[in-house]
């Protein structure tokens, strides 16, 4: 049974402009292959509310998709080992 979830990540604003579509083309990919992929929106640079690791700028991607219970694990693991990843959550819709 597929579940409905949505993700927002935080790449590194000082990783370049290569390295930042590389991960978003990383990112959507995995989510073609192991899930559903509803929609992907990047909302570019931003701002960060607070520093993290003394950064102050990021660039935000959301994306939704469907996918059984067990995959917002194995994405979360991946945004884990991923060097540029600033920030992320993964929520579950009702």
């Amino acid at each position: 049974m597929l579940k409905k979830y949505e993700t927002i990540f935080i790449i590194n604003s000082e990783v370049g402009e290569e390295a930042t579509k590389a991960l978003v083309e990383k990112f959507k990919t995995l989510l073609e292959t192991s899930a559903q992929l509803e929609s992907i929106d990047e909302w570019g640079k931003r701002k960060l509310a607070y520093e993290i690791d003394d950064k102050t700028e990021g660039y935000y991607v959301l994306a939704n998709f469907s996918s059984s219970p067990e995959f917002p694990a194995e994405l979360e693991r991946i945004y884990k080992i991923t060097e540029g990843i600033l920030k992320y959550i993964i929520i579950k819709k009702d």
